[in-house]
């Protein structure tokens, strides 16, 4: 038994049902928590397992997981390769998501048993994600969920001083949802009548790039 398997085995033995599931996958151990059950686990993780180090927390969107936009023979409308064209003859594709949508990832550090481990907390709501803050269990976790936050909309209860940390006051929406504009919602400038900056509507039109190929040093496109 390798010492991943061997700490999988102990952390199902000591969290019972609290882990609602794990993997090992690329020599890491990954267990899923619900957010009712991660305060508790956060704790316990810490306190019993030795995990004192909580290393990032990171926010994920799963908006479109899973559907395969680059294997395709011809340019998709949706996803990184989307083309300016639609196909009447195109297969229709499921889009709705499957299960959560937002998930709140940590990864933690045993200093004295130099392992390390994810930890997976999906929200329950899609549209108003909360998951409980462990500020309280991590005090490095004020920055990293304040990250979260800003970047994901993912709501921590419990923070402190759940503010934007890397946006500015006036900031429309979470610039990491997959559903988020490429153009944003709304522009910033210098107002010299005003005598501050001033927000006002986004004025550039969402363009998507058409395939080009160069041939004799002139750039032609794809259609």
């Amino acid at each position: 038994m390798s010492y991943l398997e061997d700490l999988q085995s102990k952390l199902q033995a000591g969290l019972g049902e609290q882990v609602d599931a794990s993997h090992i996958a690329f020599n890491e151990l990954t267990i899923t928590v619900s957010p009712e059950n991660w305060l508790d686990v956060a704790n316990a993780l810490k306190s019993d397992f030795r995990f004192e180090e909580l290393i990032d927390v990171c926010g994920v969107d799963y908006l479109a997981y899973r559907q395969e936009n680059w294997e395709t023979a011809r340019a998709a409308n949706t996803g990184f390769s989307r083309g300016v064209f639609d196909f009447d003859d195109e297969e229709e594709t499921n889009s709705e998501l499957q299960g959560p949508r937002f998930a709140s990832v940590y990864h933690l550090l045993s200093l004295s048993a130099n392992v390390r481990l994810r930890v997976k907390v999906f929200a329950d709501d899609n549209e108003f994600p909360v998951v409980p803050s462990v500020v309280t269990v991590w005090d490095c976790a004020n920055w990293f969920e304040r990250e979260s936050f800003d970047m994901y909309g993912i709501v921590y209860e419990g923070h402190p001083d759940l503010r934007r940390i890397l946006t500015d006051y006036g900031f429309v929406g979470h610039p990491l949802r997959k559903d988020f504009p490429l153009e944003g919602h709304v522009e910033m400038r210098y107002d010299s009548v005003k005598k501050r900056v001033v927000y006002e509507p986004v004025s550039i039109e969402n363009r998507v790039n058409v395939p080009r190929m160069v041939r004799d040093g002139v750039a032609v496109e794809n259609a």
